[in-house]
């Protein structure tokens, strides 16, 4: 497809769906403490962040090989994958929307949930 006949929308819609996609899959397979951070406006690489655990590496590999399988099943491109030789921690580029997938120990050391969420504080002294 010419890139003048993309707007800002994806093959199925906007980055809100692709990000409700994501989470309905997360939740369906069990991922725990999902997040996701609304970057619309404060990032140039995605419009959304989203965070999560599995229980173990193989669940985190889990997790990110049928994420990566519903995403190309509904029309969306397969996303870039980098982790899947550990699964400690799995990194999936969907474009608008970006996917952390962590073991919990991996997931409290790196902390990105109050990396990408904490708002500069205009009173500080």
């Amino acid at each position: 497809m010419p890139a003048a006949d993309l707007d800002e929308t994806g093959p199925l819609g906007s980055s809100e769906d692709l990000e409700a996609l994501v989470m309905k899959i997360l939740d369906d397979d069990k991922a725990e403490d999902i997040v996701s951070i609304d970057l619309t406006g404060k990032s140039s690489v995605t419009d959304y962040m989203v965070i999560a655990s599995g229980r173990s590496n193989r669940h985190v590999g889990a997790l990110a090989d049928h994420l990566v399988t519903a995403l190309r099943d509904a029309g969306w491109d397969k996303p870039r994958v980098e982790g899947l030789t550990n699964c400690d921690w799995v990194l999936l580029d969907a474009g608008d929307v970006v996917v952390h997938l962590f073991r919990p120990e991996v997931r409290s050391f790196y902390d990105l949930e109050k990396m990408w969420s904490v708002t500069p504080n205009a009173t500080q002294a």
